[in-house]
């Protein structure tokens, strides 16, 4: 598998529910030109990890869109499962951002997080810029849910790095803390 870091997303037409309503997703939802993305890849509806992982973006859902993004639940189930799960899970109905079906694999094949023997997706956090480019990716076995909160710091520093060219962003940066300016005169000093 090659690496998708700083590709951009491809094509595709989805079907969500969102707000109460079945809508389109299409990869222009992701590279609009204004806002961020956070993709985040779920094996199906009815799982044991998935609400709570979907609870926790829901937490944190006015964080993201402060930060003028938004997010996005994908599975391999349809959009007819999603509007049952989220009127069924206490968890999964606090989510007010898309849960987009993926029932024939296009979105879990195109970001390498599909499980042919299961029909399933991995774990997989993807953040997007606006211009459809990802700049982040984790993916990870499905026995181990995510913490939103990390999400939200990848996608900050993404962000941070965006605005202002040139810098970098240390290891456990947090926004509004200093960030590195890479030079001959750092090399050794860190």
């Amino acid at each position: 598998m090659s690496c998708l870091i700083n590709t951009k997303v491809q094509p595709f037409k989805a079907n969500a529910f969102h707000n109460g309503k079945f809508v389109e997703v299409t990869e222009k939802d992701w590279s609009n030109g204004k806002n961020w993305s956070v993709v985040i890849f779920m094996p199906a509806a009815f799982t044991f990890n998935c609400p709570t992982e979907i609870e926790d973006a829901a937490k944190h859902y006015e964080e993201f869109t402060k930060a003028n993004t938004e997010v996005y639940i994908v599975t391999t189930d349809t959009h007819f499962s999603h509007k049952v799960w989220h009127e069924t899970s206490a968890a999964v109905g606090q989510a007010k951002f898309p849960l987009v079906g993926d029932p024939t694999h296009q979105l879990t094949n195109a970001f390498g997080v599909h499980i042919p023997e299961e029909g399933l997706a991995l774990r997989g956090t993807f953040v997007i810029d606006p211009s459809g480019t990802i700049k982040t990716l984790e993916i990870h076995s499905n026995e181990i849910a995510r913490d939103v909160t990390e999400t939200v710091r990848k996608l900050k520093a993404a962000q941070y790095t965006a605005a202002h060219p040139g810098e970098v962003c240390p290891a456990k940066w947090k926004d509004g803390e200093k960030t590195l300016k890479p030079s001959l005169e750092l090399v050794g000093k860190i």
